[in-house]
């Protein structure tokens, strides 16, 4: 088993390529080793001194590091994720991932504009935000602002405000007039 790994734009992120489906559909990150019974992968990762956090998408895996070296500590994420594939154990212990559309809010009276939102943030900013090993979903609107949710490289990234600010905003903002700023949820 061949596992790629790619930088992402956050220097604390690492992204891990199996060279399979990883969650097909669905997105889940783990941000605490106390969170990791979901998934014995994560739980495997997590017992790695450095690890502090996990994110799973449709075909990759990103690792946060808390501190060390990424030169001491990708061999051993390497190891777990290749032991983990070719053991055949499943991703996860309860077989959910995250729901979507859970968990979000809106004005009923703005339905059409949230489902515009929500298409282009599907068809042209998650693929993209995805590639860089992260995720970002709709959690809401109100008032003319869009909030959303960063997962995997994306939270904390350096560049995370110029990509919801000059990317997503003025995106979201040509094509839909009523939103008028986006914001990460707090």
């Amino acid at each position: 088993m061949f596992i790629q790994t790619e930088a992402t734009p956050n220097p604390a992120t690492l992204k891990f390529l199996p060279g399979r489906d990883v969650l097909p559909g669905g997105a889940l990150e783990i941000r605490h080793a106390a969170e990791a019974s979901r998934s014995p992968l994560a739980e495997k990762l997590f017992a790695i001194d450095g690890v502090a956090g996990v994110f799973y998408g449709s075909d990759f895996i990103t690792v946060t590091k808390a501190d060390g070296e990424w030169q001491h500590l990708k061999p051993a994420i390497l190891g777990a994720i290749m032991e983990h594939y070719l053991a055949g154990a499943p991703l996860l212990a309860d077989g959910a991932a995250e729901t979507p559309g859970e968990g979000e809010f809106f004005d009923e009276s703005d339905s059409e504009t949230v489902d515009t939102i929500k298409e282009l943030i599907e068809t042209r900013v998650r693929p993209a935000v995805a590639m860089d090993g992260g995720d970002i979903t709709f959690r809401g609107f109100r008032e003319g602002v869009v909030y959303l949710d960063m997962k995997g490289s994306c939270a904390g990234c350096p560049s995370s405000t110029a990509t919801l600010k000059q990317g997503i905003e003025n995106l979201l903002r040509h094509f839909v007039p009523e939103v008028e700023e986006v914001r990460p949820m707090a």
